[in-house]
Formats: C-alpha cells, structure tokens, sequence
C-alpha cells in the first residue's frame, strides 16, 4: 500500500527505509484481531518540491479509490498541512502530514490496515 502511494506523489525524492508493524484493534481480542501499520517519509529531492509532492497526493488519491476524509491544517504549532484519506476497498487508512519546517522539509506518512481477524490455530508477532 505504502507503494502505491508512493508512486502517486510522481516527485522526486527519496523515502525512508522504515518497517511495518502489527498492534492491536481497540475494543477487540488482541489474541484474535490485529491491525497492520506502516510509517514512513517522503523527502522531495528540492525542499521547494513539497508542496507539489501533497498537492499531487491530495489530486491522485480519490482517482485511486482513496476518500479524503480530512485536508487542512493541523492542531500543531506549526499549523503543518495535514490530509487523512480511507480506501474502503483496501481497508486501509492513510495520514500524511506535511513538515515544511523541519531541518529536511519531508511528508510524515502512516498507512494503517482495518482490523483482521488471525486464523484459528495460527500467532502472530507483534512489533
């Protein structure tokens, strides 16, 4: 998923090398429900190229089954440009926040997966 999205920013950069986890689905049996998440960044190879790089985001992920469920500022300080969109048909969420002022200016992105249940008989590791 995280690729996907990747592909959609068409800037160049470079992303974080960051792993995926697995953490527990509010409310639910942590032994029979988990979520999968990713976090990683995105930093456009010209700081000047950020905003193009969450405009595009913000333009090719309805076009890809993704739902923009909030876009604006966020609650921050630095009132850094935020975007949450939901692909119902991946059941995925993803968070990406836009920091201009960072020492590196980067997109901060977090991909999360709805809730699965783990197959009877079958563990999974958390991380």
């Amino acid at each position: 998923m995280s690729s996907d999205i990747h592909d959609l920013i068409a800037v160049e950069g470079e992303a974080s090398d960051s792993r995926a986890g697995v953490m527990d689905c509010a409310g639910k049996d942590e032994e029979k429900y988990f979520r999968a998440f990713h976090p990683w960044s995105f930093y456009p190879a010209s700081p000047d190229q950020l905003d193009e790089a969450m405009k595009q985001l913000e333009q090719e992920l309805p076009k890809h089954g993704w739902q923009i469920v909030q876009y604006g500022p966020d609650r921050s300080r630095n009132k850094n440009l935020a975007l949450t969109a939901d692909n119902d048909q991946r059941k995925s969420s993803v968070k990406i926040t836009q920091d201009a002022r960072n020492d590196r200016p980067k997109l901060s992105l977090m991909v999360v997966s709805g809730c699965y249940r783990i197959p009877p008989g079958e563990q999974i590791e958390r991380f």
